[in-house]
């Protein structure tokens, strides 16, 4: 009879990045019950071992922006992030969410994720259960199902806002002194329940499906302490804020965020990009200093900074594309894709497209703003960096055809499945040196990549993967044990998640095992897996030999296994 093994886990012989920062190590990483026993050389057995010579062994990745509010209650797999190596996810930013929630106010809430994360209203009625009025009763439904890998949430502003005063809300009103404790109140207890802290938005661009400002975009100063004051009376949490940094008083606002963290005793958190179409495209670096100066003085004020440009993904099977508001592909656009394709074939068609006003039926305000110079062909393996020589507009000078014909033809290649690249954040210079300057800043934490957000248009919850591959591994920019901090304890450590994010006894055992020579993407392509039938952008990785959460291995060179150890965390069982 076989002896027992001394492990559930033995990951061994690999390049061991504990997630601080120090040179890897040659070594072994143990595993019992879900954490981490040993490290180092280690002469026992395990039930299952992975042998990891001249491989990566990192600590599971934490991704602390992520809108996975939706698809946490209907799916028990948070891909497309958990494809790319990330065992920890932070939901309920930006200030919108589902909870807490009264019956008469879903739609309302429904309607303002769709138009702020681009999560059709159809898949959301179909997929939320409601079964929740408070943002604990929201925590239990969550709590209820394992999944692929651990959720955090933020409970944010929109609802708890909508939760006190309704229609008063919706309109932008100011809140009373009555408000603001009620608000106080709900933050507090959503923490005490298990939040790692609130959200909210002070962005113009952040609005519902018919267009309406966020209900959150002009709470006053004494709406903003109670927020963070809720915080205060819990003892933990963090303050999350995406503004509009192209307000020229943008500074001031962030002045009023400094005063409440520095009220509260809280930490803050802030999406920092720089945007082609502002006028003053420095602004980020603005506030990049004044964050700097926050944290000289003692308040904890980060910028969350994106490793590469924010893109769009314009395409057929996307939500947008640059014919789609045009009136003969609206009166189309209902049709399954063959038959779109089809109609789109027909010369006569395609002469009408052209000749026609791309903005007249156009849902999406910020098309008429992208020009075709920014328009790319995107590929498969992608370009994430492509030369101005290579946009639809540059192809079409060369070619003596007009950019639209460009973009048309490219939207029908692959049957349909082309997609054309639209940087337009981070990108104003051509090239991606703002966003090495963002993440030269020892303050910055690496993110934005938006994950179970922006279905339709937007693919960025592959960020870790760009970071060790472009950045790490191609560009030598930051060494492997830098590039691993950045994903791991610096991002685990910003929300008060002080159990996981290093490679240590005692420590919570999500790790990666990762062929860095293979890390790569695949092109982007179309599931159809959301509740009605909804579709979404989604993008594989090749490289990650093996994602470990809480011991229990959940992929194997990016396939699943089936194994769902992950789970929900509160806040109060940590840290």
């Amino acid at each position: 009879m076989a002896a027992s093994a001394d492990f559930d886990l033995v990951v061994r012989g690999g390049t061991v990045y504990d997630g601080t920062g120090a040179t890897g190590v040659t070594g072994d990483v143990a595993v019992r019950d879900g954490v981490i026993v040993a490290v180092g050389r280690v002469p026992g057995r395990g039930t299952e071992e992975i042998d990891a010579r001249g491989r990566l062994v990192t600590p599971g990745f934490v991704d602390v922006h992520t809108h996975y509010d939706g698809q946490v209650v209907w799916s028990d797999r948070l891909t497309p992030s958990s494809w790319h190596g990330v065992t920890t996810a932070v939901m309920g930013n930006c200030g919108v969410g589902f909870a807490p929630c009264r019956p008469e106010d879903r739609d309302a809430l429904v309607a303002l994720m769709e138009g702020v994360e681009d999560i059709p209203a159809a898949v959301m009625h179909e997929g939320l259960p409601w079964q929740w009025e408070t943002f604990e009763e929201y925590l239990d439904v969550v709590a209820g199902t394992p999944r692929d890998i651990d959720v955090c949430a933020l409970v944010p502003h929109a609802p708890i806002r909508v939760f006190v005063m309704g229609e008063r809300a919706l309109r932008l009103e100011p809140a009373t002194a009555a408000d603001v404790e009620q608000m106080r109140s709900i933050v507090a207890e959503a923490v005490r329940a298990g939040a790692f802290g609130v959200s909210t938005s002070r962005t113009v661009a952040h609005r519902n499906r018919a267009g309406d400002l966020t209900p959150t975009l002009l709470a006053r100063e004494s709406e903003i302490v109670g927020l963070t004051q809720g915080l205060a009376d819990a003892g933990r949490g963090v303050f999350e804020v995406v503004g509009e940094l192209s307000d020229a008083e943008v500074v001031g606002e962030f002045e009023m965020i400094r005063r409440a963290l520095r009220r509260s005793g809280r930490p803050g958190l802030f999406s920092l990009l720089q945007s082609g179409s502002q006028p003053d495209k420095d602004k980020w670096r603005e506030l990049m200093a004044f964050a700097d100066d926050a944290i000289a003085e003692g308040v904890s004020l980060r910028p969350v900074v994106a490793p590469r440009s924010i893109s769009l993904l314009l395409g057929l099977e996307g939500s947008q594309h640059p014919f789609s508001g045009t009136e003969t592909y609206a009166d189309m656009a209902h049709l399954g894709l063959p038959d779109r394709l089809t109609a789109l074939r027909d010369p006569d068609v395609r002469a009408r497209i052209l000749q026609e006003d791309p903005t007249e039926y156009s849902t999406f305000p910020l098309m008429s703003r992208i020009s075709y110079s920014n328009m790319f062909r995107f590929g498969d393996p992608p370009n994430y960096v492509p030369a101005q020589s290579e946009s639809l507009a540059a192809i079409a000078g060369r070619q003596g055809r007009t950019p639209a014909e460009v973009a048309y033809d490219v939207l029908l290649e692959r049957d349909g499945m082309g997609f054309i690249y639209v940087p337009f954040a981070n990108f104003a210079s051509g090239d991606l040196s703002v966003c090495e300057e963002m993440l030269s800043n020892p303050n910055a934490i690496m993110g934005l990549g938006d994950g179970g957000a922006h279905v339709g248009f937007i693919l960025d919850a592959g960020f870790p993967t760009w970071l060790l591959t472009y950045w790490v591994r191609d560009q030598r920019r930051f060494s492997v044990a830098e590039g691993v901090r950045r994903l791991t304890s610096d991002t685990a450590d910003s929300v008060g998640l002080t159990d996981r994010g290093r490679i240590a006894v005692g420590l919570r055992a999500d790790l990666n095992v990762i062929d860095l020579d293979a890390l790569t993407f695949s092109g982007p392509f179309v599931g159809y897996d959301l509740p009605a039938g909804g579709k979404r952008l989604l993008q594989t990785a090749t490289g990650y030999v093996a994602t470990i959460v809480a011991g229990e291995i959940t992929y194997r060179d990016g396939v699943a296994t089936g194994a769902r150890p992950g789970r929900l965390v509160r806040s109060g069982e940590v840290g």
